[in-house]
């Protein structure tokens, strides 16, 4: 059952018209890995050879905030404030220079791990370019620094930097197949070229993407990423293959937990702390919780290219739901039980009992987490994992006839549809082995005869 389903399987996705996969042999082979590495090395080359420049920027106080557009860099108010924290402006510039070359090798590690497993194909191949070449080449860090000192090296640096920031883009248009599907999204690679291009511009250039009006800023963010998102729950819906959207889910899973830490850590900074974002206090380093964030995305980008066959994703997604909803269920709760309970404490008898009422909530929020947590389950099994939540329907029916059924063939039936239902097999077939009882009663029956006409 298990092999031909594999092999209907098989060959139902190498008859997709999106499954078939850009590879490279012989010569062509031999070919774009010396292109790859002949980009990628000198960019790393560029990179720590840049790092002395970085560190000695670091350490020169900016003007205004607004000039400070290295990574790390501050005015002269903010390398004043660093002596009351006990730290020395020289080491405040070590601690971002070895920061940044950890992020960095971890982006730069997983990009040259695909290139050394999949460098074969396409796909794999631009993943792995796009992962080098991302950080390494960003405005801001060591490669910028260098520019400051070597100015002939102006032009090398931005069309690196530009191929960069085009490769992650143009990486999440591909992705899984390597084709643009459907074919309009085309017209958004020469808008991408465009917003890389700006990016890498010095910047007081008009051409920065920072100094274009507000307006326009908007719309090419709209059009590129919208058209993005569009094109890649059409392609999941339309043109991928199982297994293309076992590893599109990886990817969606990574993007979208930056997507949300991005956005709960920036609403947490705005709101409650911010002036811990500003370039002139030394308190602005909580803000490297962001590259930490990012690191999600090579590690998706890694799983969904070399080991989406290892672990399913369905489940961490599922586990991620749950405990995600059920943690901002729980905490919204126990702030507003601990709220309100002071507030009517304070009400009616007018003394201070917040012990008393955190050991409350407490024991309220641990009496309520398995019911609820149960609820969200079901919820969510029901709304995104419809199928999950019929089979386990399907087997809780099935164990309770188990209990009242004791006609072999009416349950034999029941058999073979519960696991047509659930696993939805190619073929079925039950093999029922006879009771041990009645095969003795069937071998006497047969001597019997035997021994009668013996004696006869």
């Amino acid at each position: 059952m298990n092999r031909s389903h594999g092999e209907q399987k098989k060959r139902s996705e190498s008859a997709h018209p999106n499954a078939v996969k850009t590879r490279f042999t012989g010569l062509r082979l031999v070919l774009v890995r010396a292109v790859w590495l002949a980009l990628v090395l000198p960019s790393l080359g560029l990179f720590v050879a840049g790092l002395p420049a970085y560190y000695q920027r670091v350490q020169t106080p900016c003007v205004s905030v607004d000039t400070c557009i290295f990574a790390g860099e501050m005015t002269v108010k903010g390398l004043r404030a660093l002596s009351s924290l006990g730290v020395s402006v020289s080491e405040y510039a070590a601690l971002n220079v070895i920061f940044w070359v950890i992020i960095i090798a971890i982006w730069s590690i997983m990009g040259f791990l695909i290139f050394w497993r999949k460098s074969n194909e396409g796909m794999a191949l631009l993943a792995a370019f796009a992962l080098v070449m991302f950080n390494l080449t960003y405005p801001g860090l060591s490669t910028s620094a260098l520019t400051s000192v070597y100015p002939v090296l102006i032009l090398p640096i931005t069309l690196v930097g530009v191929l960069g920031q085009v490769a992650i883009a143009l990486f999440f248009l591909l992705f899984p197949s390597g084709r643009l599907f459907p074919r309009w999204t085309g017209l958004i690679i020469p808008l991408v070229i465009i917003q890389a291009a700006s990016v890498v511009f010095p910047p007081t250039s008009p051409f920065n993407q920072n100094n274009w009006p507000g307006w326009l800023n908007g719309l090419f963010a709209l059009v590129i990423y919208g058209s993005i998102l569009i094109a890649q729950i059409f392609r999941y819906r339309r043109a991928s293959t199982p297994l293309q959207r076992q590893q599109t889910k990886w990817v969606v899973f990574g993007m979208s937990m930056v997507v949300t830490g991005l956005f709960v850590f920036g609403l947490l900074f705005s709101l409650f702390f911010p002036a811990l974002t500003q370039p002139d206090t030394p308190y602005s380093l909580i803000t490297l919780v962001y590259p930490f964030l990012w690191l999600l995305l090579p590690f998706s980008i890694g799983m969904a290219i070399l080991r989406y066959r290892l672990y399913d994703i369905d489940i961490l997604i599922n586990r991620t739901l749950v405990y995600g909803g059920l943690s901002s269920i729980l905490v919204a709760l126990y702030a507003g039980l601990t709220i309100g309970l002071e507030s009517l404490v304070r009400l009616l008898i007018r003394q201070n009992s917040q012990p008393v009422i955190i050991m409350v909530s407490t024991l309220v929020i641990a009496a309520l987490f398995h019911p609820l947590r149960h609820r969200i389950q079901n919820v969510i099994d029901r709304r995104f994992y419809r199928h999950k939540y019929d089979a386990q329907k399907t087997l809780a029916a099935f164990a309770s006839t188990l209990h009242n059924e004791v006609h072999l063939q009416v349950l034999s039936e029941h058999v073979l549809a519960v696991v047509n239902e659930t696993m939805q097999p190619a073929h079925i077939s039950l093999w029922l082995r006879a009771p041990r009882q009645n095969v003795e009663q069937l071998s006497r029956h047969v001597e019997q005869p035997e021994m009668r006409n013996k004696d006869a």
